[in-house]
C-alpha cells in the first residue's frame, strides 16, 4: 500500500499498473487532476489478511487539489501470487 501511494505522488504510472491484479487493471491510470494535485500524506487505519494470500487495507490519502484540501478514503483488496502483493479493487468511503 505504501508503495503504490509512494508511486501516486511520484507520477509512476508503470508502477502503479505492474503492481495492479492483471484481472482488474486497467489500460491507463486516470490522474484526473493529478497535475495539480499535491499529495499531503497516508495513514493506514487498518489491516487485515484472512489468509496468506489476500489482505485488506483501510487508508486515508491526503492532498490538495488546486488550494481545496481533499481526503481519499479507501478499502482496498490486495492479493498475492508468486511472492508480490497486487492490488486488486477498493471501495471509496463517503466521509
Amino acid at each position: 500500500m505504501r508503495s503504490r501511494y509512494s508511486a501516486y505522488v511520484l507520477g509512476l504510472e508503470d508502477y502503479l499498473l505492474a503492481s495492479w491484479y492483471p484481472e482488474t487493471r486497467p489500460g491507463q491510470i486516470e490522474q484526473g487532476e493529478g497535475a495539480t494535485r499535491r499529495w499531503l500524506g497516508l495513514t493506514i487505519k487498518a489491516c487485515s489478511a484472512p489468509d496468506a494470500q489476500h489482505a485488506t487495507v483501510e487508508f486515508v490519502a491526503r492532498a490538495k487539489i488546486g488550494g481545496r484540501a481533499i481526503r481519499l478514503h479507501e478499502t482496498s483488496r490486495f492479493a498475492r501470487e508468486g511472492g508480490r502483493w497486487y492490488y486488486v479493487d477498493g471501495d471509496i468511503h463517503e466521509d
